[in-house]
């Protein structure tokens, strides 16, 4: 009896686990097209360089693309933008072609990104930009040419909030 009470609670236990595991299954970036277009600014994400962002939210089949990944850190830190966010990506520049070609399928989630920011290197629409990379050692190499100083996203989001705020 208290054999199979026991095999019950770890059954349980074990399927409590797997549901929470599936509910946090984050969804998978969505390859950028010739014809994404920036959230804010309405242009195609191709005429502009530098890293990009989208946001997948719940319940949408189309990601919500931004021509920089400042735009992408300003969506999150909006009190008037959605909050139901499934996933944030930001272009991996460890694998970006080039600072003109930053790729299409390269992405990194954002809280896992190491962000430099204060760089001399300007993103979309030719702002600073919190440029993104999956390894510190490729941020650090972009430092060492660019400038700059390595954070993660909380502090990328909050030097974009005040970079707004000032302008």
């Amino acid at each position: 009896m208290i054999r199979r009470l026991l095999v019950a609670i770890a059954a349980v236990a074990l399927l409590a686990g797997c549901s929470k595991q599936e509910a946090r299954v984050v969804p998978a970036a969505h390859t950028l097209t010739a014809d994404a277009t920036g959230h804010y600014c309405g242009m195609l994400l191709s005429e502009h360089a530098g890293p990009k962002g989208q946001i997948l939210l719940e319940g949408q089949d189309t990601p919500v693309w931004f021509s920089s990944v400042r735009d992408t850190l300003t969506f999150l830190n909006l009190p008037e933008e959605a909050k139901n966010i499934a996933a944030v990506y930001v272009s991996d520049m460890a694998k970006a072609g080039s600072w003109e070609q930053p790729g299409a399928d390269n992405w990194v989630i954002a809280g896992d990104a190491f962000f430099v920011i204060g760089s001399d290197r300007q993103g979309g629409m030719g702002g600073q930009e919190a440029v993104p990379f999956s390894t510190e050692a490729a941020a650090q190499g972009f430092i060492k040419q660019y400038h700059g100083r390595i954070v993660h996203l909380d502090e990328a989001a909050k030097s974009v909030a005040a970079a707004g705020s000032e302008g």
